[in-house]
């Protein structure tokens, strides 16, 4: 059998999507991707942001999971941003692609 800490371990080298749809998740999220690259640097993690996380972090001042953010192109076209760098568009619906990669074994965390 597995121990703990190696089941662990596994997990962790693993895809992982963080989800934050508000300013509020948006926080949370960041705080999750923090946490987890502390413990994990060899983590792969996408922050996804769609909804008011979109307009709170294009607002805010720069944080270090900017350059893991994806930006859902919908919100933008419907908040009529433009994205700032390292931060990214996602190339399709937030929603679409949360399904997509959640498919191809990504683990899904909404923050």
């Amino acid at each position: 059998t597995q121990s703990r800490s190696s089941a662990a371990s596994d997990v962790y080298k693993r895809q992982v999507l963080i989800h934050a749809p508000s300013s509020a998740a948006l926080a949370r999220a960041r705080n999750n991707v923090a946490n987890l690259l502390k413990v994990r640097p060899d983590a792969h993690v996408r922050l996804v942001l769609n909804g008011p996380a979109v307009a709170a972090a294009l607002d805010g001042d720069s944080h270090d999971t900017d350059a893991l953010t994806w930006l859902c192109p919908n919100t933008m076209a419907t908040v009529g941003r433009e994205v700032r760098e390292p931060m990214s568009v996602l190339p399709a619906a937030a929603i679409l692609l949360l399904v997509q990669w959640q498919s191809e074994g990504w683990l899904y965390v909404r923050a």
